[in-house]
């Protein structure tokens, strides 16, 4: 039911509810509910007025879903990540895309800080998320784009007895409005830029400009940038020093990238929901046909479903090899050992099929709509403008499909996230370009730059 009618979208027929036990039935219920009383509604004026949906986020508080994967006894309903997976796609689909982009990134935050938890962790920022207390990611640089895993603008130095931490944010979900933020600079003693470490910043300590962001899509999510400069107590220190590179790897790129996949399967579906209310009760008197009728259409929304459905599935049996490697995520990992990790490139892939696809699905059903698609009451061309954001959010599917295809072929070693490794073929193919005396101008230029180098070394190193 929607309300006092029957629901004019797809039915549980069209979901892949043999994934999900009857708890999670239970919970996609209560969200269901959740989104048709008022987080809809809400969408729409985020939409309108670039609204931060704390609204919504407060009532995901008041029923649990803020601590959706938290383990009981820190006041979480202990849920695992098939589980996880079906919330993203049930806020998307049924309630606002803004408001699980932003749940998302909260997660992501929550289970980085779940992944090396301490006492002081858990009480300061785990236990009151019931109450409504947000968290985020902020993991990009203004000057890497959307390889947010090399922090160029940040860093990290021991002062007493904490740290004094710099970090410069491109694109932070939930920047101004978070309570606390879970960033990632490079480590004290820096060696390179695989040597990263990762801090919980209070809201106090970040200075956000929400007023900045206008855009196209998810336009209730206020990503915008984020600084923070100033001192960090030891106790905010999320892990030992030097943990960031495996901490991405185990934590925030799995969760983030199973979470963001799930939500861009939920906005394809809940365009296609759209498409089934507006194409079955459209009439063309002329002709006596519904718009649905027309066989045009039943390709289209054919497709749609059948292509999503491909996506969701994939996406959930991500999520169950996840549950698979972490015990239903309970499983206690200590530094040096991985689970997550292990599926890292199929976590790409997911996110991948799942942002090609929306942006298929959404142009297509609004296609299918036609002209009443295309005005605002119908809430089509929101769908269609939040789904745009799966493409070229970070990592781009040009990256991704880059990572899959490299590694696939040349293995994984080659991928160098943190350009450490020397291109030998590059450089014997370039310097074959030079005669003898650009070869030997090289040289010199080289063995300066070295002595220079060796120079700057500590001494006894």
């Amino acid at each position: 039911m929607w309300g006092s009618e029957p629901f004019w979208g797809l039915g549980y027929e069209w979901d892949p509810d043999w994934v999900l036990t009857d708890r999670h039935k239970e919970l996609r219920a209560t969200l269901i509910d959740l989104c048709q009383r008022e987080m809809r509604e809400n969408a729409k004026r985020s939409d309108d007025e670039l609204k931060f949906p704390r609204r919504n986020l407060e009532l995901l508080g008041e029923h649990g879903f803020l601590a959706l994967t938290v383990p009981e006894e820190y006041g979480g309903l202990g849920e695992n990540h098939v589980a996880y997976s079906m919330v993203c796609e049930t806020i998307a689909r049924y309630g606002c895309a803004s408001t699980a982009m932003c749940y998302v990134m909260h997660m992501g935050a929550v289970n980085a800080i779940m992944l090396r938890s301490t006492p002081a962790l858990i009480d300061k920022y785990i236990r009151p998320l019931n109450s409504g207390k947000i968290g985020t990611l902020s993991y990009s640089d203004p000057e890497t784009g959307s390889h947010f895993w090399y922090p160029i603008s940040s860093g990290a130095e021991r002062v007493n007895g904490g740290f004094k931490v710099r970090k410069k944010a491109s694109w932070t979900t939930s920047a101004g409005f978070a309570d606390f933020y879970v960033i990632q600079t490079t480590s004290p003693d820096f060696k390179g830029y695989d040597d990263l470490s990762v801090f919980v910043v209070d809201a106090e300590d970040a200075h956000a400009q929400p007023a900045l962001w206008d855009a196209l899509g998810l336009r209730g999510n206020q990503s915008g940038g984020l600084d923070v400069s100033g001192h960090i107590p030891a106790d905010q220190l999320v892990g030992p020093v030097g943990d960031g590179a495996e901490s991405n790897d185990e934590s925030v790129d799995p969760w983030f990238l199973l979470g963001s996949s799930s939500v861009w399967n939920g906005i394809s579906m809940g365009a296609v929901d759209i498409a089934k209310r507006h194409t079955t009760r459209k009439k063309h008197v002329d002709v006596g046909l519904r718009v649905a009728d027309y066989p045009t259409i039943q390709d289209y929304v054919g497709e749609a479903i059948i292509d999503t459905n491909a996506c969701r599935v994939f996406a959930l049996s991500i999520a169950e090899a996840f549950d698979r490697a972490t015990d239903n995520n309970r499983r206690v990992l200590q530094p040096g050992t991985t689970a997550r990790a292990e599926f890292l490139h199929w976590a790409w892939q997911i996110k991948f099929a799942a942002a090609k696809n929306v942006a298929h699905v959404v142009d297509k059903m609004l296609h299918a709509c036609g002209g009443s698609g295309y005005k605002r009451d119908m809430e089509l061309e929101r769908y269609l403008r939040d789904g745009k954001a799966g493409w070229v959010m970070g990592p781009t599917n040009e990256v991704l499909r880059q990572f899959v295809g490299k590694s696939a072929l040349l293995g994984f070693e080659v991928l160098d996230y943190w350009n450490q490794h020397v291109n030998e073929r590059a450089i014997a193919n370039e310097t074959k370009k030079l005669d003898a005396k650009g070869k030997r101008a090289l040289a010199e230029k080289l063995l300066a730059q070295a002595a220079e180098d060796e120079a700057k070394e500590p001494i006894g190193r």
